[in-house]
């Protein structure tokens, strides 16, 4: 087929979350465990499972024409692609990732420029160099594969360059932040290539348009009442939504049929103010998106 888009999903940690938001947004990709090749409902798609450390390289390189990854791995490999929209999985986590610079508690660095000559341990390997390369600042950076926090804990480095969302367990392992390097969401990258065909870009745009649909709707639930229409201002001051509630007239009646979208915790707190205002038959309905 001359028209075939080649998808990179994230294997790890997003996966089972990026199979769940394209599911929401209308396909269905099935993963075996036996392969890294995973089925989807669209005769237009091609999907491989890809570690998001790598995502970046093989978009770059064409292999695929796009993919879902961690902003931090596709700046870590300089990939030269194009970032096509932000995916911020609240199944995930809401919070960035961030990348900081630590150092023990009683270290008397404040800055990176106290660094120079330093050795700094980290995964992030490419971006750190690059980072005080930048600041002319000249350290010596080391890969670190795993236990991290321990290396400088130990005295086998002088600093790190850690992930971390809240700094709780860096700070519980009596360490310090001395800044953020980084902030890292996940992001739809697109190859250069691709996005310039026309086709693909249109199917790329497609795909992110869905996604965000479905990253929207979630939390977000439909409310929809039948109330008497003399109750109806009364009841649209208490009722939360994106927009003005849609209110329509019930046939040969003096009530009204209401109808919003709101946050999933409002839910429990408004139902029994509607009750008190007369509302009957409410129904609370999911979302898949919202666009």
């Amino acid at each position: 087929m001359s028209n075939l888009l080649k998808l990179g999903v994230p294997k790890g940690s997003l996966e089972n979350a990026t199979v769940e938001l394209f599911r929401k947004a209308g396909w269905q990709i099935s993963v075996s465990s036996r392969s890294y090749f995973p089925g989807v409902d669209d005769e237009e798609m091609n999907c491989k499972l890809i570690r998001p450390q790598e995502m970046g390289k093989y978009v770059e390189r064409g292999t695929i024409d796009a993919g879902i990854a961690g902003r931090d791995w596709v700046r870590e490999n300089d990939s030269d692609v194009v970032e096509v929209c932000e995916m911020v999985y609240s199944k995930v986590s809401r919070r960035p990732a961030r990348w900081v610079l630590v150092v023990t508690g009683d270290s008397k660095v404040q800055g990176p420029e106290d660094l120079r000559g330093a050795t700094i341990s980290t995964e992030l390997v490419g971006f750190t160099r690059r980072y005080f390369a930048e600041r002319d600042i000249p350290v010596n950076v080391e890969f670190s594969w795993g236990a991290t926090e321990a290396k400088v804990v130990d005295g086998l480095c002088d600093a790190i360059v850690e992930v971390t969302e809240t700094g709780s367990t860096i700070r519980a392992n009596g360490l310090r932040i001395v800044c953020d390097l980084m902030e890292s969401v996940p992001v739809l990258i697109a190859n250069k290539a691709s996005w310039s065909d026309p086709w693909k870009r249109a199917k790329i745009e497609t795909i992110a348009t869905l996604l965000n649909a479905a990253l929207d709707a979630e939390n977000m639930v439909g409310l929809k009442m039948n109330a008497p229409a003399d109750r109806i201002e009364a009841i649209i001051k208490v009722l939360p939504s994106l927009k003005n509630p849609t209110v329509s007239h019930l046939y040969n009646s003096d009530w009204v049929s209401v109808e919003s979208v709101l946050n999933e915790k409002e839910v429990r707190r408004i139902i029994p103010e509607l009750i008190k205002l007369g509302a009957e038959g409410i129904i609370e309905y999911p979302l898949n998106k919202i666009i």
